[in-house]
């Protein structure tokens, strides 16, 4: 099942327009996830606490996280599974069209496993 967990590099609104748009879409910000705690954290930091809660990371980083992710995969590290957002796809104030292509990705593909899953999220969301 899906479980959004936004970085602190989407804006908060995209959850709230979101959910709007659906009443049903798990998703959280990293910004009221754990009442902040994980704010600054690191990527791993984070993305191990959010595999071990079942989330799925939202986030523009496409420097360091796919490293990161290559680096678990070696080893043998799960993750909660990364949705990356590309600023050509996006920017990153489009709160309507990223809150849009979330519904549309949690609509066709909410009930999947993410475990150690990448994707792209594209204006189609699917």
């Amino acid at each position: 099942m899906l479980h959004l967990l936004t970085d602190e590099q989407i804006a908060p609104d995209v959850v709230v327009a979101a959910k709007i748009r659906c009443r049903e879409i798990s998703a959280v910000s990293l910004l009221h996830w754990m009442d902040g705690h994980f704010v600054s954290a690191s990527d791993e930091e984070v993305l191990r606490e959010a595999a071990r809660q079942g989330l799925t990371l939202v986030s523009f980083e496409l420097k360091t996280i796919p490293l990161l992710l290559r680096k678990w995969g070696d080893r043998g590290i799960d993750h909660g599974g990364v949705i990356f957002v590309d600023g050509k796809s996006f920017a990153q104030n489009h709160i309507g069209g990223i809150a849009k292509a979330l519904v549309d990705l949690w609509n066709h593909r909410g009930t999947q496993d993410w475990k150690n899953q990448c994707f792209f999220l594209s204006p189609r969301g699917q």
